[in-house]
């Protein structure tokens, strides 16, 4: 299922209960400071390169992800494949984790724009060296040479699985062994620098290019950065062009962007302490089972008891006014970030055990 579902009906919540929206960070919405940063924000014509705010942006990203250079674009998407197409030819093939974002919820992007394959890792979304030398294949005539490794860090699809440091330099080194270019999907690195108490600089370094999103976890309304040599960056900024990313006044966003950059990251770490309530609470609500030990960041996986029907769960759930999304027949998914409180954690895990409680009597011989 997609980060954002397009396309999901969301049950009309009753008149009893608040709406405690836990599908995604990417439903914050602009708190009254940075309303007031975009209405004030000093803007230009960003295609020219003449939008101050855009540009302290981006020097900001490239600052403290350690990177020469970096450029504003749209979305997460856009970065990503932007960056594949700095790194490969068409009929080239890219390695990824199992669940990558760029291969799972782009839409095919890597396919349509870029003309590559795509080969996928085995593991929870991270992946070893060992699998690296399985799936590599020489530059030939007669198959497609892998050129390009991709890491996402922190992963989504894994339930917001951290990679640990030795994990990432393990396989940084394999890529240059074997002469690939590096690309890091970041969408919440922010997210893996306050798990591991590391600089976003210490997590980007070795990466030849660098997304990361402004409108995961920090509550931007719109926006992602990606980071790379002076060089890639001009490159990047043509295919931004040629994707439809040439964006005016954009500094009216990038100040929304930038707001959230240098007051948000901190307290990101409060979303992880309600994401680990919520997995120790849910893990408690007989019919759904919760590895807290996999619950790193901001996201909760949730396994439904083969009885259940897990969407009239997400629908019962929704009917009392806490949102989220089953990412399968048997999983559901809730994320915590910065317009839920420990309050409605604690509220929301009360309605989940109603709505669980209800789909198990009506699942019931006895019903």
């Amino acid at each position: 299922m997609s980060e954002n579902q397009p396309g999901a009906k969301t049950p009309a919540p009753d008149s009893r209960a608040e709406v405690i929206d836990l599908r995604s960070d990417t439903v914050t919405r602009p708190t009254p400071a940075m309303r007031r940063a975009m209405a004030e924000a000093e803007v230009g014509d960003d295609v020219y390169g003449e939008d101050p705010t855009v540009n302290r942006l981006q020097e900001a990203c490239a600052e403290l992800l350690g990177k020469e250079a970096a450029l504003f674009v749209p979305s997460g998407t856009m970065a990503n494949q932007i960056a594949l197409k700095l790194h490969t030819q068409p009929g080239d093939s890219v390695m990824v984790g199992s669940g990558a974002h760029n291969f799972t919820f782009e839409s095919g992007a890597a396919g349509a724009l870029s003309s590559v394959q795509v080969d996928i890792l085995p593991g929870d979304g991270r992946f070893d060296s060992a699998a690296m030398r399985r799936a590599y294949k020489p530059d030939s005539h007669l198959i497609a040479p892998t050129t390009l490794m991709c890491v996402e860090n922190t992963h989504n699809l894994g339930g917001g699985l951290v990679w640990a440091p030795d994990a990432v330099a393990e396989v940084l080194a394999c890529a240059r062994v074997l002469g690939l270019a590096t690309h890091l999907d970041g969408a919440r690195l922010w997210n893996a620098a306050v798990a591991t108490d590391r600089s976003e600089a210490e997590l980007a370094a070795g990466f030849d290019t660098v997304a990361v999103c402004l409108s995961k976890g920090l509550g931007a309304p719109v926006g992602s950065v990606l980071c790379g040599t002076s060089a890639l960056m001009r490159r990047a900024l043509r295919f931004r062009k040629m994707l439809g990313g040439g964006m005016r006044q954009a500094g009216i966003i990038a100040a929304g962007a930038l707001h959230a950059l240098t007051t948000q990251r901190a307290r990101l770490r409060d979303d992880h302490q309600n994401a680990s309530f919520l997995a120790e609470a849910l893990a408690g609500i007989d019919g759904l089972t919760v590895d807290r030990a996999a619950v790193h960041t901001n996201i909760v996986m949730a396994d439904v008891a083969d009885h259940l029907d897990t969407a009239a769960v997400v629908a019962q759930a929704g009917a009392r006014g806490v949102l989220f999304y089953a990412l399968s027949p048997g999983r559901i998914r809730l994320v915590t970030h910065l317009d839920v409180s420990r309050a409605q954690c604690q509220r929301a895990v009360e309605f989940i055990a109603e709505a669980v409680a209800e789909v198990a009597t009506a699942a019931s011989p006895q019903a």
